[in-house]
């Protein structure tokens, strides 16, 4: 595996170079290898719906050429399977209905992918960087003795792939001499591919039946009616700036009812207990790209940054004209955010 990593600013993508002793293929060479390519696209359910955010890898196996087809697994998948079938980009669905792959626990379902990686003869895995992706492709990786690549935020070719490195703060260009690449992409970088317009076939995967080395106890889960935080189009984030939970719950919300928009928080803001863990937006939280991502009592170290600096339209509201947050911020406000947060609430509810 070849690589070549460089600095680059924290927003927008630059071009990307490859060292000379990485020989240029010709158009004809690339199309040929392009037509030879399998990727195996790994879908995400739960509760019996597909999640459709996990269709960027659908996407990045349509930017790499070739086949495409899906992989799904639980209980009663037969409905998710169809629903799979529609979308865009795919040429064959394959599941597997088994209730122990239903919670999508990395144990259980590493060697089922890895039997139907190997039936498939596929050139390509490719799952979203979510938390079941983390999870699962190391696993699966170890057991056939791959290299991983993860966090892809653009395909260059079918073997040449771009990721962020120190939290973003360079890019690398990593070219792949493994016969089988698994992928992990950056769901912000790969929109989900199109629900309607695919005919995609439905085709029973193998299972090994392998022993179960765990089990699903229980889930305690946040529930909420504002949209949620990976796929909203407006999100706003609170920090340590907030200096409480109270706080938090008195400002936060009401700014993020008066916009329609997801609630998020910093890790600092999740350590000190204001907001569930879940709310994290970072390099260890979500990777967020709205339209439009407002933050309050944030400072903007880097590891947040890694999270956010993909929205369209960053704003701040921070009192030190010096955070870091206003060097990548569209419209930065410096003022005490306990007067400017509830004051920017009125005005959006007035309009």
């Amino acid at each position: 595996m070849f690589s070549l990593a460089r600095p680059t600013a924290l927003r927008g993508m630059r071009t990307q170079f490859l060292p000379s002793s990485i020989a240029a293929r010709s158009p004809l060479q690339s199309a040929a290898l392009a037509r030879l390519a399998s990727t195996l696209a790994i879908l995400e359910q739960r509760e019996g719906a597909l999640n459709t955010s996990s269709l960027g890898a659908v996407t990045a196996g349509k930017k790499i050429g070739g086949s495409v087809h899906g992989f799904i697994a639980g209980k009663n998948v037969k409905g998710v399977a169809e629903e799979a079938a529609k979308v865009d980009g795919l040429e064959k669905v394959i599941m597997v209905e088994n209730e122990a792959y239903q919670r999508g626990l990395a144990e259980n379902w590493a060697p089922l992918l890895v039997e139907n990686i190997k039936k498939g003869g596929y050139t390509h895995v490719i799952v979203g960087h979510s938390a079941f992706g983390k999870n699962l492709l190391p696993r699966v990786a170890a057991l056939l003795d791959v290299q991983q690549i993860s966090d892809v935020m653009s395909v260059e070719s079918e073997d040449t792939f771009v990721r962020p490195i120190y939290a973003g703060n360079a890019i690398l260009t990593v070219q792949s001499s493994d016969s089988l690449k698994l992928l992990t992409v950056r769901q912000t970088s790969f929109p989900p591919a199109a629900v309607e317009g695919g005919s995609a076939s439905i085709e029973e995967g193998t299972d090994p039946k392998a022993e179960q080395p765990t089990s699903w106890v229980s889930e305690n889960l946040t529930k909420s009616d504002r949209p949620e935080l990976a796929t909203a189009a407006k999100v706003v984030s609170g920090g340590r700036g907030l200096k409480s939970k109270e706080e938090f719950d008195r400002l936060m919300p009401p700014l993020a009812d008066a916009l329609g928009a997801a609630i998020g928080a910093s890790r600092a803001a999740v350590d000190s207990g204001f907001a569930d863990n879940s709310l994290q937006v970072g390099q260890t939280g979500k990777n967020v790209a709205p339209q439009l991502y407002l933050c309050a009592g944030i400072s903007g170290a880097i590891q947040h940054l890694a999270g956010m600096k993909d929205s369209k339209v960053i704003a701040c509201i921070n009192k030190d004209a010096d955070a870091p947050i206003f060097q990548v911020a569209d419209v930065g406000l410096v003022g005490d955010l306990f007067e400017k947060v509830p004051e920017l609430t009125e005005k959006l509810k007035a309009q």
